[in-house]
């Protein structure tokens, strides 16, 4: 009989994997957008995205309905958005600078780069749902601007010079 992974020991093993910080938004009557660093490009031709998203996830009717979603890529000065949208329950956009392109879904102005996507596909995964977007518009803003970086529990800073 083959013994299920530790799930606290998986957390750990992949914590030590440095990712960039993403928030991914969803328009709508009620935007809503989540912290996420469970992010990948896919595919360039169809030029795809991914995200996953716990099932258990409170805005998971809101991303499955608008069928649709923006990534925002965050830069080390976003460290409070990314806390705002790492938390449960309902998102306030309201003090935020934000733009909207072809789907209608929030994009943080002050972030280094966005992409804004059509759902393509949405796959099961374990605990989470992986939601495959088409990118259908995007810009990079901040070219050379210092990512935030998240790594074995806590951000992380580029050292000078790297």
């Amino acid at each position: 009989m083959i013994m299920a992974f530790d799930a606290g020991l998986q957390r750990k093993i992949m914590g030590h994997f440095a990712t960039g910080v993403t928030v991914v938004t969803s328009g709508g009557d009620e935007p809503t957008g989540l912290t996420a660093n469970s992010v990948t490009s896919l595919s360039l031709d169809p030029p795809l995205v991914l995200f996953a998203l716990a099932k258990k996830a409170g805005s998971q009717d809101a991303f499955r309905q608008s069928r649709c979603f923006a990534m925002s890529i965050l830069s080390s000065a976003q460290q409070d958005i990314s806390n705002r949208f790492a938390t449960p329950g309902p998102k306030e956009f309201a003090d935020l600078k934000t733009r909207t392109a072809e789907t209608g879904a929030p994009i943080f102005e002050e972030s280094l780069a966005w992409v804004d996507c059509r759902v393509t596909e949405i796959v099961e995964g374990g605990d989470h749902d992986i939601f495959i977007g088409e990118i259908v518009a995007g810009e990079l803003l901040q070219e050379g601007g210092n990512p935030l970086l998240y790594y074995s529990g806590g951000y992380r800073e580029i050292a000078n010079g790297a």
